[in-house]
């Protein structure tokens, strides 16, 4: 940024003369750019903003796959993936059927974003109860990001039900459910046990083992022939 110099000239009523000194004074190079960001999301193509924040939806699910990074995910909460996971896993369950064929599929539906959104409210206020440091949105895009192994499980699960159903795919299908499970409140507990005290951890991964529990067998249950 250009620098403008002036010189200021003092009277010195008490010494009789001049005091002469320099002073620096930032010169903007745009006036209306003060305190505004680099840029304006308003003058940006609808295409380019839809672009830019399914990038940093992608980035999050691979820090689910491979938790090790931490930060990111807390500092730039949103919820738009857990929206978008809620609503996939929702569409595949709405298409199992009981063995009369009269079930419509909208229970399951509902019942997935009654689980997923009041169940993630739910641990996150246990979350609150025992002290953490974490915001309320930021546990809840925490505990819906963590559903991305459930979702790869329900997937995997529904390709094994295109085969001729033995003991051993539902054996199959229990390990797939399982291994999702685990693997959600593995990485869930990487974001969020350092916004627990070391003594309350255990109690605060309670509720979240209990919320993807349930929901993997929903996935168990409900991809059954």
């Amino acid at each position: 940024m250009a620098m403008e110099s002036t010189t200021l000239e003092m009277f010195d009523e008490v010494q009789g003369g001049y005091v002469e000194g320099e002073m620096n004074v930032p010169k903007p190079q745009n006036r209306n750019s003060i305190g505004q960001p680099d840029f304006n999301t308003l003058d940006e193509p609808i295409r380019d903003t839809i672009l830019r924040d399914l990038r940093a939806v992608g980035v999050k699910f691979a820090y689910v796959l491979i938790p090790k990074e931490k930060k990111t995910l807390l500092k730039e909460w949103d919820l738009w993936g857990p929206l978008l996971l809620c609503t996939f896993m929702a569409m595949i369950l709405q298409g199992s059927d009981t063995a009369d064929n009269t079930n419509d599929g909208g229970p399951e539906f509902a019942e997935v974003f009654v689980i997923v959104w009041v169940g993630s409210m739910v641990v996150t206020l246990n979350s609150k109860l025992l002290g953490g440091n974490i915001s309320f949105f930021q546990s809840v895009c925490v505990l819906g990001y963590c559903l991305l192994p459930t979702t790869i499980a329900l997937i995997v699960c529904r390709i094994l039900l295109l085969l001729n159903q033995t003991n051993l795919l539902f054996f199959l299908r229990f390990a797939v459910s399982m291994m999702g499970f685990i693997w959600a409140t593995y990485a869930s507990m990487i974001f969020l046990g350092d916004s627990q005290k070391p003594n309350r951890k255990m109690l605060a991964l309670y509720p979240i083992g209990l919320f993807y529990f349930i929901i993997s067998w929903l996935v168990i249950s409900h991809t059954s022939s």
